[in-house]
């Protein structure tokens, strides 16, 4: 056995360990474990950024040995990273710059992350905010922070590490925050109870002039008697103002809802209750479903889509093309059937419809030979190395098998739509060492 495979049979072997920790034990030593598992994480930490920026630098040299173009190298780096971490490969991405910069630019920082005296977070947040500033600059923040890491919290981190970089350099910091402003944009993520968050990244100035409006709307409403809450009538005031309708209600409806038939038309019986699925959201109660389909106003448009499922797995049904590029129906429905990038905890928003077995390689323009994915990890599947393939099977359920450069294999599957029974449920993205390909 090699070093390398000795170290990670140790790792393992440490894993198993924790499992397995006693319990009966005195409360004394309970909360000595716990900071002695908060150091190791931090140890832990500083091992898996090393071994990120190793792997690289690693990468790259291959990359150019390949004869990769300039403007290509890099591809794929991050996302192998993110699928061995169960992440997203945005996260990886920006996690494995702060680890270069932290690994090789910040050695006090490093030191503490190493020797357990600072949490992974803290590190990275030194990373993140000295990103901007030149290598002498980033060292003496290094520096001077250091003797304060141990006493000082997530926002005291930051604002030293801002305060000391805007004291090297002020222009700099000014022309970064120009350039913050380039970064604005708008996102809607799920929250509990059928309720979504929908939140904005804005120059500081429009920022709190829209939230002076809202407020401002509102103390207006209770004035003159409005019954809701502050919060209730901000909320409602900005529908109106974003959509331009009279009330919030009023938001004509375009729904690409996914609910079995039972759920919609016989809510008594025994699949009524089975949640439907809402695009760019997920999984909501069936009770709701229906009243998005039944209870809009009057004068509300309202569009739905019927999609069509298999009736022995519930599966959603294919449609084939022999066109070269996927019709709007076809991106349409993949995007309705995988509902976020496919690759194994990725998640991010589908922006691309990509063939699976590359079309020059005589991969059908199919809904089999389809998946859903985002920019980045479609770019990272065209980097050297890189194999897709559609995996078989006779229950309809599209599960797609991702190997890596390295040799990795990672599997995914549709989710799951309305309706479909315990057999029909696969197995979660299962990652393979290369020895058992």
């Amino acid at each position: 056995m090699s070093d390398v495979d000795a170290a990670t049979a140790l790792l393992r072997g440490l894993v198993a360990a924790l499992r397995d920790l006693p319990q009966r034990v005195e409360d004394s030593v309970r909360i000595d474990r716990i900071g002695a598992l908060e150091q190791l994480k931090s140890v832990v930490a500083a091992a898996q950024v090393r071994e990120s920026a190793a792997f690289s630098v690693s990468q790259l040299a291959e990359q150019r040995a390949a004869g990769v173009k300039s403007k290509e190298l890099g591809r794929g780096i991050a996302s192998q990273i993110a699928l061995a971490r169960r992440i997203s490969p945005h996260r990886a991405a920006r996690e494995l710059g702060w680890a270069s910069i932290l690994t090789r630019e910040l050695p006090h920082t490093y030191a503490a992350l190493q020797e357990g005296r600072v949490s992974e977070w803290r590190a990275m947040l030194i990373a993140r905010e000295t990103a901007w500033l030149s290598v002498e600059h980033r060292l003496s923040v290094d520096t001077e922070l250091a003797p304060k890491l141990e006493s000082l919290g997530d926002r005291g981190v930051e604002a030293e590490a801002k305060k000391i970089g805007y004291r090297l350099d002020p222009a700099g910091f000014v022309a970064r925050r120009a350039q913050a402003e380039n970064d604005r944009r708008v996102w809607i993520r799920p929250a509990p109870q059928t309720m979504v968050q929908l939140s904005a990244l804005l120059p500081v100035a429009q920022g709190v002039a829209a939230y002076a409006a809202l407020t401002r709307a509102a103390d207006t409403s209770v004035a003159v008697g409005d019954q809701r809450g502050r919060g209730q009538i901000m909320a409602d005031t900005l529908v109106q103002r974003l959509t331009g309708q009279a009330t919030a209600p009023d938001v004509p409806v375009s729904i690409n809802l996914v609910i079995t038939d039972r759920a919609l038309l016989d809510p008594a019986g025994a699949g009524g209750t089975e949640p439907a699925h809402l695009d760019g959201y997920g999984p909501i109660p069936a009770e709701h479903a229906r009243q998005l389909i039944t209870e809009p106003a009057d004068d509300t448009p309202m569009w739905i889509r019927r999609l069509f499922t298999r009736p022995d797995t519930s599966q959603l049904t294919a449609m084939e093309s022999r066109q070269r590029f996927f019709t709007a129906g076809q991106r349409h429905y993949i995007r309705i059937r995988d509902q976020h990038c496919r690759t194994s905890w990725c998640e991010a928003p589908i922006r691309h419809t990509d063939h699976i077995q590359p079309h020059q390689h005589g991969g059908p323009t199919s809904i089999t030979n389809a998946r859903g994915g985002c920019q980045t990890c479609n770019h990272a599947k065209q980097a050297p190395g890189w194999t897709t393939r559609v995996l078989e099977n006779d229950d309809g359920i599209h599960q797609v098998e991702t190997i890596t450069p390295t040799g990795h294999h990672y599997r995914s599957q549709a989710p799951d739509p309305p309706g479909a029974p315990p057999r029909a449920r696969g197995e979660p993205a299962d990652q393979s060492p290369p020895d058992a390909a």
